[in-house]
C-alpha cells in the first residue's frame, strides 16, 4: 500500500505539473494557434522563475513567503508571456508557418533558458537550489494533510500550486463556455473570417490567447523545478523539463481541447509516465523505463485515430487550428 500511495503522489504532483502547461497551450489553440513552442516557453518560466525566486531568497535576510511566490510565479509568467508575444508576431503578424515558428520557439526557449541561468546565477558546481522558495512551493496544507489517514496522504499531502492548477482549469472551463470573451475567442479559433465580419478583432485575441497562455505555460515550468523538483536545477533538467513540455502539447490532443478533461487526462498520463518506477516492485515484473515512458504518447494516438474516425464535431479541435488568416482573402 505504501508504494501505491507513493506512486499515486508522484504522478499527481507530475500530472498537474504538465495540466498547467497544457491549459495554457488549449487557450492558444483555441484562438487558432497552435503553439509547439510549448516546451520551449516552460523551460524559459522555469529559468527566469528560478533566477527570480533564487535572487530573491539570497538577496534578504528574512525572505516573506508570499513575495517569494509573487516573485518566482510573476518572473515565470512574464518571461514566457514575451515568448508568446515573439510567436504571435511571426504567426499573426507576418503570417509565418505557425508549426516551423513553434519549433524554432521551442530551439531558442532551451538555449535562452541555459544561457540566461547561468549568466544571472553564478554557481561553481552547476547546480542551483532555491530552498526556502521549494519550501514554499512545497508547503502541505496544515492538519488536513496528516491527520486523515491514507485520505490525508492522497488528497492533501501537495503544495498550493496542486490546488490552483485544479481551480485554474475549472475556471478557463466557464470562461471558455460561458463568458463571451471566451465564446468570442472560440468564434476566432472555428472561423476567423467570419469572426472578423461580426466585429471582433481577430489579430488581437490571437495575441492575447497566446501570450496569455504562454505565460500559464510559463508558470507550470517554475512549478515544475520549485515543487515537483524541490527547488533543484541543474542543465541536465531542461531536456525533462522540454519533455514535459511534449507531454502537455500532447495532452491538449489527449483531451480533445477541452480543459476539464484536462484534470483527469493529466493524472492518467502520471500514473503511465512513472509506472516503470513503481509497478515492478508491486506486480514482480520488471518493465522497461523508456516503453514506460512512451505510453501516454501511445494513448493520444490511439485516442487522435479514434477522434479522427469518429468525426464527431465536439471531440474535433479549431476549425482554423494551424491556419493562417488572411483578412484580404475573407
Amino acid at each position: 500500500m505504501g508504494t501505491l500511495v507513493i506512486w499515486i503522489n508522484q504522478a499527481l504532483v507530475f500530472g498537474s505539473v504538465i495540466m498547467l502547461g497544457a491549459i495554457g497551450e488549449t487557450i492558444s489553440e483555441k484562438a487558432g494557434n497552435m503553439n509547439l513552442g510549448t516546451p520551449g516557453i516552460m523551460c524559459v518560466g522555469a529559468a527566469f522563475g528560478m533566477i527570480g525566486a533564487h535572487g530573491y531568497e539570497n538577496s534578504v535576510e528574512s525572505p516573506n513567503a508570499l513575495l517569494c511566490i509573487v516573485i518566482a510565479l510573476s518572473c515565470a509568467f512574464l518571461a514566457a508571456a514575451i515568448m508568446g508575444a515573439i510567436y504571435s508576431f511571426f504567426v499573426v503578424s507576418l503570417r509565418v508557418n505557425q508549426n516551423v515558428v513553434g519549433l524554432v520557439i521551442t530551439i531558442f526557449g532551451v538555449g535562452v533558458a541555459k544561457f540566461f541561468t547561468k549568466l544571472c546565477i553564478k554557481t561553481t558546481t552547476g547546480n542551483i537550489r532555491a530552498r526556502f522558495a521549494a519550501g514554499v512551493f512545497g508547503k502541505k496544507i496544515p492538519w488536513l494533510s496528516d491527520s486523515l489517514g491514507i485520505a490525508s496522504d492522497i488528497l492533501f499531502s501537495y503544495g498550493f500550486m496542486f490546488y490552483v492548477t485544479i481551480v485554474v482549469a475549472v475556471l478557463v472551463t466557464l470562461f471558455l463556455s460561458k463568458t463571451r470573451v471566451g465564446l468570442n475567442l472560440r468564434a476566432v479559433g472555428e472561423n476567423p473570417p467570419t469572426a472578423d465580419a461580426a466585429g471582433i478583432n481577430v489579430s488581437k485575441y490571437k495575441y492575447l490567447a497566446t501570450c496569455i497562455g504562454a505565460g500559464i505555460t510559463g508558470c507550470a515550468g517554475i512549478y515544475c523545478v520549485l515543487d515537483f523538483k524541490d527547488g533543484g536545477w541543474a542543465t541536465a533538467d531542461i531536456a525533462d523539463i522540454e519533455s514535459y513540455g511534449w507531454l502537455a502539447v500532447a495532452l491538449v490532443i489527449f483531451s480533445m481541447w477541452k480543459t476539464v478533461n484536462l484534470i483527469w487526462g493529466s493524472y492518467l498520463f502520471g500514473f503511465f509516465y512513472w509506472a516503470y518506477q513503481y509497478l515492478p516492485s508491486m506486480i514482480g515484473i520488471s518493465i522497461s523505463t523508456d516503453l514506460a515512458q512512451t505510453l501516454p504518447y501511445i494513448i493520444t494516438i490511439i485516442v487522435l485515430i479514434v477522434i479522427s474516425l469518429s468525426k464527431r464535431k465536439e471531440n474535433q479541435g479549431p476549425a482554423s487550428l494551424g491556419l493562417t488568416y488572411f483578412r484580404e482573402d475573407r
